[in-house]
């Protein structure tokens, strides 16, 4: 026996099941804590590499499933893999039910975005990530196109951006909105050469901090989801759909449905209707993601 290789992976194992140590985000994440004003200024990406060919810098998208658990899922399409979940959304808009295409928007993954800053004031703490919504984005995007405006990021003649942050309603809860305000005058990243050589180069990548999950692990996630109720493997009646069509149905009104929420929820959460089957629910909910060729 490899002596050396034991003790490592008896390490590895003892290593695995001790308390891991509390990650403190503040470090790589800025967000107003409250109400007021704070300014800050967009930093050009250190990390080009990431971004797609529809993103721009310094805006990274990243899209995030949200009503699996208590925390934001990152969906596996961030790194460039087949994520279950939106493999299934797909499946679901293959069919010509309504349900199902109502389900479907409820299970594609939302974008945020985040880009580097530095807060004003706080220019000690270094560069961080803010993150925002589409609504931002498009704001942001919207000036940056304004030649008026031009390269709010530029080191030596951008512009700095006021964030006024007050209480409001966010989805049925009261938490803290944003909205931005462009300064009218360009400065300088900031004086200090070294200091701005450090936040040019040493950034936080957004998709190196967030764990990322198996396609086992978001199938679990997914079944748990669509039968919540279910306890076993035993063999009964389970509603799946049926393999997908290549094109999606034409003339379908409900693809942007602003009213789904108001179906009710059926004892799974799903209701794909398809002839049942002696075929044990965990064979069926597998056989939903069987290479096709």
């Amino acid at each position: 026996m490899d002596i050396n290789a034991i003790k490592q992976r008896l390490n590895s194992l003892q290593s695995s099941g001790q308390k891991k140590e509390k990650v403190d985000y503040s470090k790589y994440y800025w967000k107003p804590k409250q109400e007021g004003k704070y300014q800050i200024r967009f930093v050009p990406s250190a990390h080009a590499s990431i971004f797609k060919e529809h993103e721009v810098q310094p805006f990274k998208e990243v899209f995030v499933h949200y009503g699996f658990s208590k925390f934001p899922i990152y969906a596996l399409t961030n790194w460039s893999e087949k994520d279950p979940i939106v493999e299934f959304a797909k499946q679901l808009r293959g069919t010509s039910e309504k349900e199902n295409w109502q389900l479907a928007k409820k299970l594609d993954p939302k974008m945020r975005v985040f880009a580097p800053v530095v807060v004003r004031g706080e220019e000690e703490k270094g560069v961080r990530l803010w993150e925002f919504g589409k609504e931002i984005y498009m704001q942001l995007l919207g000036i940056a196109e304004d030649e008026d405006y031009g390269d709010f990021t530029d080191i030596n003649d951008g512009r700095d951006f006021t964030v006024e942050a007050v209480m409001g309603d966010i989805g049925g809860r009261q938490g803290i909105k944003c909205s931005i305000r462009v300064k009218p005058k360009t400065s300088p990243l900031g004086t200090d050469k070294t200091q701005i050589k450090s936040w040019l180069s040493e950034q936080p990548n957004v998709l190196e901090l967030q764990k990322k999950n198996t396609f086992e692990d978001l199938k679990s996630v997914l079944e748990k989801f669509l039968n919540p109720e279910a306890e076993s493997d035993e063999e009964e009646e389970v509603v799946v759909p049926a393999k997908a069509t290549n094109a999606a149905p034409k003339d379908l009104p409900w693809e942007d449905d602003e009213a789904e929420d108001e179906t009710p929820a059926p004892k799974a959460n799903y209701a794909l209707k398809t002839a049942p089957t002696k075929t044990s629910k965990a064979a069926k909910f597998d056989a939903l993601f069987e290479d096709e060729e």
